[in-house]
C-alpha cells in the first residue's frame, strides 16, 4: 500500500474487456513527507476519486483481478481507499 495522489484520469477507446466500465486514474504515489514518489502510474478507482484527493493505492495484483471479476485483468494499481485528513 501507497499513498498516492489523484493527478488525472486516462481514457481509453480501445482496452482490455476486463476493463471496460472501469475509470482509470493518473495518480502520483507520494512519500512519508507528501512528496512526488517515482512516476504516476494508472490505477483503476471504484470509489469516485477527483483530481486532487489524497488516496491508498495497491499493486496487488490478486485485488485487481477480483475488484474486476476477471482472471485475466492486465489490472495491477487499484484505488483502496481515499485519506479523509493528512494533518498538512
Amino acid at each position: 500500500m501507497q499513498l498516492a495522489e489523484v493527478i488525472g484520469h486516462a481514457t481509453s477507446t480501445i482496452k482490455h474487456p476486463a476493463l471496460r466500465g472501469w475509470r482509470m486514474l493518473i495518480v502520483q504515489p507520494l512519500d512519508a513527507r507528501q512528496q512526488a514518489d517515482g512516476v504516476p502510474i494508472i490505477a483503476l478507482d471504484a470509489l469516485g476519486s477527483g483530481r486532487g484527493d489524497k488516496v491508498v493505492i495497491t499493486s496487488d495484483g490478486k485485488a485487481a483481478r477480483e475488484m474486476t471479476g476477471a482472471e485475466n485483468s492486465p489490472a495491477r494499481w487499484t484505488i483502496m481507499g481515499v485519506a479523509d485528513d493528512l494533518g498538512d
